[in-house]
């Protein structure tokens, strides 16, 4: 797994305290940053915060390049709906000899692992076998209808790549570029930095907060799982039961 940060709203912090300036003061737009010192950006990143004045926070925002994550992960990510993807096409790009990703509990298990990578290599195989058996069934279709043997097999190819993907697994590896404005990045990290997220989607997302606190650590100072954010754990019973730990792995990233 690889995330990167791509990009960024350039000054964050400072923007963010523009945008909140002019919620409480009078000052016009040509006049609202001045006077804002790297100190009074922080205290009022900081009182924004501390109060839930979130809304200023929308104004910036965060690109990730992520890759080396599954289709099970993607598919989690983009149910965050306030954000824009861009995720590689499994219509368009050929899967031959797909990367996949193993579950961390499957790795260790030699039993379970034998019979994971057995099963990705019958997929494989049957993947391959599906986009050829169509390739050359469309290919004839186009030459047939007058398109040049070069063109046609290339276009053959990506109308079998579009039916023979339905046979791969969620373990099949994606890249995916992200882009999240920071109010949406708070609720983020509250579901998908907790423990009892799934542990693909939390390792994303925990180095995902690592890199914005690089950026900008006055915004995401309190940013994490509800239990770091909130100072409680929504989840009742069925809590990890681990908020201490939580808490002192999250302080130690902040540092």
């Amino acid at each position: 797994m690889k995330v990167e940060l791509i990009a960024h709203t350039p000054e964050p912090e400072k923007l963010a305290a523009t945008a909140a300036k002019l919620c409480y003061s009078s000052s016009d737009i040509g006049t609202l940053r001045d006077g804002l010192t790297e100190d009074k950006i922080e205290s009022f990143i900081d009182m924004l915060v501390s109060i839930g004045h979130e809304s200023v926070m929308e104004h910036v925002s965060f690109t990730f390049g992520i890759e080396g994550i599954s289709r099970a992960c993607s598919h989690q990510l983009v149910r965050h709906r306030i954000a824009s993807y861009s995720q590689k096409s499994q219509r368009y790009v050929n899967e031959n000899g797909f990367e996949f990703i193993t579950p961390p509990e499957i790795e260790v298990c030699p039993e379970a692992k034998a019979e994971f990578d057995r099963l990705m290599s019958e997929i494989t195989a049957g993947y391959d076998r599906i986009a050829d058996i169509l390739t050359e069934k469309h290919k004839a279709e186009f030459t047939a209808h007058g398109m040049d043997e070069k063109k046609a097999a290339s276009s053959a190819r990506k109308l079998a790549n579009e039916d023979a993907r339905f046979v791969l697994p969620n373990a099949c590896e994606t890249k995916i570029v992200v882009t999240m404005n920071v109010r949406s990045l708070f609720n983020f990290f509250r579901h998908r930095c907790c423990n009892r997220a799934q542990w693909e989607i939390r390792a994303v997302a925990n180095e995902m907060l690592r890199l914005c606190l690089e950026t900008a650590p006055h915004i995401f100072a309190h940013a994490g799982p509800s239990c770091v954010a909130e100072g409680k754990c929504p989840e009742g019973k069925m809590s990890c039961g681990k908020m201490k730990e939580v808490k002192e792995y999250f302080s130690a990233m902040k540092k």
